[in-house]
């Protein structure tokens, strides 16, 4: 049997599907987290379930990735049951989604899960009720503590189809329904199907099988006769919405408690989303977050660093020992395996701290009062307020918020986030951010942790600025178009689980990204080795390219030898400073500094001051995304140009700000 997990987002959908399958699905606590379906099997007294866990929704008629996703599904009849995932603190806010699909006809349970929370809450559901209003059967659950599977696998072993004509309405709505429901007769020969669809065409929706001639005329006679009836098109989804409410709302005399566990949370969501401390206290977490990566990294980098070095002679001596040619040897040894040490070495152990603290905000609840702190800016942008998970995303890695980005329903705005999100300083500009910053500007003993943890708040604050900024000119110039509304559903908060925290923040997240680095840091090494070895007439290929970026790196208060360490560093930005040192010190191999004040005397020794120290930082901020995010561009839009914008864009504006900043300082100096 296969059947379907659906359920609006933050129910415990996923955690359900982890205790069917057991899999370890990305649960999160946030709005349409999950966009792909994910599927697993159950195997129970000699039967197998096959399950899929659909993207969470609050409608299957709305446009949006995670909707049409479910709602396509669910119409393919690829599904002999559907399991409906509800909150039981708040059932009420889910039977829309319910009948929807409860109009399809299907093999249907309900399940009310959280069923631990809504008794710790003073909550109690009349399931029996229920199920005699709906029609179908309803099951309690607390998936999270494995409670009431075995249940819900009984109950689709004896559900049946439902039959529900779905939510019936009044007046010009209902006759519209039936105009185009006649429409549909030809090319769908169930009722239910017929009513189901007409609501969903009438809505807005896109039905591509019923994209002929009858069928939309039908469709724009229905909306006509709305007109005349005084009801505009628009008002068909406030209509349909306050239907399903008056059908939810009779059934939620069986639910008692609500009003005071929304009235105990509200007064900490009335501080953590105020205009006051809203943003304050995101960015003190943020400091917190950053300060106890940069203190709880340095150790484990210094070890890492120190076991890649000793097996260094080693692997020279067996390549040797295998006759493999002297230059072939170098270019493996001092090309590859110590970019690849560098990489492993500078950002494995940022990404064990910060991944695991950043998924613990997540599995709080903190994440959708980011989201939404940042949703009126980002719509005087002409963006959405979702953008603002896709740049939580970014922090880790700026290919993973560029993937985020499906949870966009509007394609300008998830385009808008794509060409975007590389202003976010991903976790592998960190170690330059915190180490040229301790360098030049922790002059205070015992400071240095404090003063890199703030250096990356001020980072990722003038990322943010500059992502506003662009947001609001592509929306004005390429990519023109009105903001789209954004439901934001502000979960409880939750006590975060370790175990799971542990193995999504590894699993999930840091051996990922850490994968992706690797593979492009292999073909990386290669070239980064020989352009510091191949010469020119009597210099090599490196002197030469750094030589002609030189005037334009003096114009921008860098110099030449940072331009080509930025652009030999575009398949992984954890190697940008360890190419300037090498291209300094003209070694021809990626070098190590051993401390701060190691890192200064050579930055120093070749011209550096504050100033140029200010521009790198801004540059390290706005600079081209890596290689593995622009292969993740290309591959979520399809399209070779807006690869190309962005990698254009913050490109331009790092550029442009850096010479701003040099000529501000010598006019002022």
């Amino acid at each position: 049997m296969t059947v379907a997990l659906a359920g609006n987002p933050n129910v415990g959908k996923s955690t359900l599907f982890n205790a069917l399958t057991g899999m370890h699905q990305h649960t999160g606590n946030w709005t349409g987290k999950t966009v792909e379906s994910a599927m697993g099997y159950h195997e129970r007294d000699g039967r197998r379930y096959r399950i899929v866990d659909l993207p969470g929704c609050y409608s299957l008629f709305a446009c949006s990735e995670e909707e049409r996703s479910a709602c396509d599904y669910l119409c393919a009849d690829e599904a002999d049951a559907v399991v409906i995932v509800c909150d039981a603190t708040h059932p009420e806010r889910n039977l829309g989604l319910v009948l929807q699909i409860l109009a399809l006809g299907m093999r249907t349970v309900v399940v009310l899960n959280l069923m631990d929370e809504a008794k710790r809450l003073g909550i109690s559901v009349d399931a029996e009720a229920l199920s005699q209003r709906l029609g179908v059967l309803v099951v309690t659950a607390s998936a999270a503590r494995g409670q009431g599977i075995d249940a819900i696998l009984s109950a689709l072993d004896r559900a049946e189809a439902a039959h529900h004509g779905g939510v019936r309405y009044d007046g010009a709505i209902e006759e519209a329904v039936r105009t185009v429901s006649e429409a549909l007769a030809p090319y769908e020969p169930r009722a239910a199907r017929r009513r189901f669809f007409a609501l969903r065409l009438l809505e807005g929706g896109e039905t591509d099988r019923f994209s002929t001639k009858d069928v939309e005329n039908a469709v724009s006679d229905a909306r006509r006769k709305l007109a005349l009836a005084g009801v505009s098109h628009d008002a068909v989804t406030e209509r349909i919405a306050s239907g399903v409410m008056r059908e939810a709302s009779s059934l939620a005399h069986s639910v008692t408690g609500g009003t005071q566990r929304c009235a105990g949370f509200s007064r900490a969501d009335r501080v953590l989303t105020s205009r006051a401390f809203g943003i304050p206290i995101m960015l003190s977490l943020l400091l917190l977050v950053f300060w106890i990566t940069a203190v709880g990294a340095n150790i484990p980098s210094a070890w890492l660093s120190a076991l890649f070095d000793a097996g260094e002679a080693p692997l020279m001596t067996l390549l040797t020992w295998l006759t493999v040619p002297r230059m072939l040897c170098e270019l493996i040894v001092y090309g590859i395996y110590r970019t690849l040490s560098w990489i492993v070495s500078v950002m494995l152990p940022p990404m064990l701290i910060f991944f695991p603290l950043f998924t613990v905000l997540e599995d709080i609840g903190y994440l959708p009062r980011m989201a939404f702190n940042l949703d009126g800016a980002f719509c005087r942008c002409g963006a959405c307020g979702k953008q603002g998970l896709t740049m939580c995303m970014g922090l880790g890695c700026n290919a993973v918020g560029v993937t985020g980005a499906r949870i966009i329903g509007s394609e300008r705005e998830r385009t808008i986030a794509i060409l975007t999100n590389a202003f976010i300083p991903c976790n592998g500009r960190f170690p330059a951010l915190i180490a040229v910053s301790a360098a030049f500007f922790a002059r205070v003993g015992g400071m240095t942790a404090i003063v890199s943890a703030l250096a990356a708040v001020l980072a990722v604050t003038l990322g943010v600025v500059m992502s506003f900024g662009v947001s609001w000119l592509l929306s004005h110039t390429l990519l023109r178009g009105a903001s789209s509304s954004m439901l934001l559903e502000l979960p409880p908060f939750r006590r975060p689980k370790l175990g799971g925290i542990l193995v999504r923040s590894f699993l999930d997240r840091t051996l990922r990204v850490l994968a992706r680095a690797v593979t492009v840091a292999i073909p990386a090494g290669a070239v980064i080795w020989l352009v510091t070895h191949v010469t020119v007439g009597d210099v090599t290929v490196a002197a030469y390219l750094s030589s002609l970026l030189d005037p334009l790196g003096r114009v921008m208060g860098l110099d030449g030898v940072i331009l080509l360490a930025f652009l030999l560093g575009l398949p992984a930005n954890e190697i940008v400073l360890p190419l300037c040192l090498m291209l300094y010190r003209a070694e021809g191999v990626l070098t190590e500094y051993a401390g701060g004040e190691t890192l200064l005397a050579t930055l120093v020794a070749n011209g550096w001051t504050w100033r140029t120290a200010v521009c790198f930082l801004i540059l390290t901020v706005l600079h081209a995304p890596c290689l593995t995010t622009l292969l993740t561009i290309r591959r979520e839009t399809g399209s070779a140009r807006m690869t190309a914008l962005a990698l254009f864009i913050p490109t331009l504006c790092g550029v442009l700000l850096c010479m701003a900043v040099r000529g501000g300082i010598a006019f002022f100096s």
